[in-house]
């Protein structure tokens, strides 16, 4: 009989309106996040830049299709914005592109013209792989 009480109040509180609400309150579990985004940087920059991320890798995939161990890691948007002119970045993206097969000259086109809406970021470069950071002032290298 107690057990049958224990098991009630069990399933009583696993159907009651509270437990229904998942955490922060909100039905079906979802909780509500505010986005904020720093000042320090703009955010349609931000958005420009993804969107133009996800352009690439789209365009990488559809040029190298079944070639997928050929397609270059990464195409780096900051060091293709440091260069001074068109001409440097487009040898620089068909220097990425050797190995592909397929046709790049309007993949280049269309990278370059999307390019030139962008500014460099500074702040949302990652370091490389070969990047220590020992060469930025007051920072440490782990041990």
């Amino acid at each position: 009989m107690a057990a049958q009480r224990l098991g009630k109040r069990v399933l009583s509180k696993l159907q009651s309106p509270s437990r229904a609400r998942g955490p922060g309150g909100s039905p079906g579990g979802l909780q509500k996040r505010h986005a904020r985004v720093t000042v320090k940087y703009d955010r349609r920059e931000l958005q420009r830049r993804l969107d133009v991320e996800k352009w690439i890798d789209g365009r990488l995939e559809e040029l190298y299709r079944g070639r997928e161990a050929d397609m270059p890691d990464e195409v780096n948007i900051d060091e293709l914005l440091e260069l001074e002119s068109e001409e440097e970045r487009s040898r620089k993206i068909q220097g990425l592109l050797t190995s592909c097969t397929d046709p790049t000259e309007d993949f280049v086109q269309e990278l370059l013209a999307k390019l030139r809406g962008l500014h460099k970021q500074p702040g949302l470069r990652q370091p490389s792989p070969s990047d220590d950071g020992s060469s930025r002032p007051g920072w440490t290298a782990p041990p």
